[in-house]
């Protein structure tokens, strides 16, 4: 009889580079009787640093079968899925290479495999260092995780610059401050955003668009029923109705190899002849509604004022 994968397989995912301390923090957890109820873990080991896993002392130890993949070329849905079928695997726990990007992963994922957490490691020592001249690499282990720890962490360091790194990516994870002594402190730094979201208008500034495209887009009920005012470029498409078109600007979030044109659909009062590259100030009420751009519901700006502009001395939007 054919074996089949479960039809859902939780997958934890530590990332972050060298030495950063995801070995230290698994072998801890897979020690802890309390993440172990009897099932069958596969862990799977991406980046050997120095500290090498000490299995005997797993709280589970008979139920955990470790394996090395050395060569991303391994990432195949094929072999994790053989993994999976000759351990008998009921959850895995990747230790992820630094250097790898997570597409390689998330593209080799076997159907079931479900992603149920993600933790990011950082040596605080080398952090800035990695940021400055792997931006890139850094963008994509912090894009998703739910928590980022800073381990090393010392009193001369300067807390600021990781916080406005990490929030330059992401509002939603947690940061911890790990530091030498095991004590931990918890980022309570806040983030307000650079526009009052309760104003009676929400006034965009050029600068700002990025900060409000994300913002707009994780907290969508915050901006429902509410009056948004920006500067964007717009795009046409023949098939759409004659007052519908997109208006956004092109955003940079890590580098100039991901710069996307990040726009909202807007319907206008009237036909009007815009042209697609046309910058236009809009004034427009924030509604969530079916719209043959999202190809279902999302969020819709209703125009209530639109005026043909000059571009923005800044064209090219960043979190920065």
């Amino acid at each position: 009889m054919k074996q089949k994968l479960p039809v859902e397989t939780p997958v934890y995912l530590f990332l972050g580079f060298l030495e950063s301390g995801k070995t230290k923090f698994i072998q801890e957890t897979l020690e802890d009787p309390r993440f172990s109820s009897g099932e069958k873990t596969l862990l799977l080991v991406m980046e050997e640093g120095e500290v090498e896993y000490e299995t005997y002392k797993f709280s589970a130890a008979e139920s955990v079968d470790l394996v090395v993949i050395e060569d991303k070329k391994q990432l195949t849905e094929e072999y994790l899925t053989q993994l999976q079928l000759k351990y008998g695997s009921d959850r895995v726990v990747v230790e992820y290479n630094g250097m790898w990007a997570l597409e390689e992963f998330y593209s080799a994922m076997p159907e079931g495999w479900m992603i149920n957490q993600v933790m990011t490691f950082f040596d605080s020592n080398t952090f800035l260092n990695y940021n400055a001249n792997m931006r890139q690499l850094v963008y994509d282990k912090i894009e998703n995780a739910q928590l980022v720890v800073f381990n090393r962490y010392g009193d001369e360091m300067d807390k600021m610059a990781f916080h406005k790194v990490v929030r330059g990516i992401s509002r939603r994870c947690d940061i911890v401050y790990e530091r030498v002594d095991g004590k931990a402190d918890f980022d309570d730094i806040e983030d307000p955003l650079p526009f009052d979201i309760n104003a009676p208008v929400i006034e965009i500034a050029d600068r700002d668009y990025a900060f409000f495209y994300r913002d707009l887009t994780e907290n969508l009920e915050a901006y429902i029923g509410k009056t948004v005012k920006f500067k964007g470029l717009v795009a046409t498409d023949k098939r759409l109705e004659p007052t519908d078109i997109v208006v956004g600007r092109h955003v940079m979030t890590c580098c100039a190899d991901d710069i996307q044109y990040c726009g909202l659909a807007c319907v206008l009062d009237a036909p009007r002849d815009l042209q697609t590259r046309d910058w236009i100030s809009i004034t427009a009420k924030v509604q969530f509604q079916k719209h043959r751009i999202y190809k279902g519901k999302g969020p819709v700006l209703v125009a209530q004022r639109v005026i043909v502009c000059e571009p923005p001395e800044e064209q090219l939007a960043t979190f920065y």
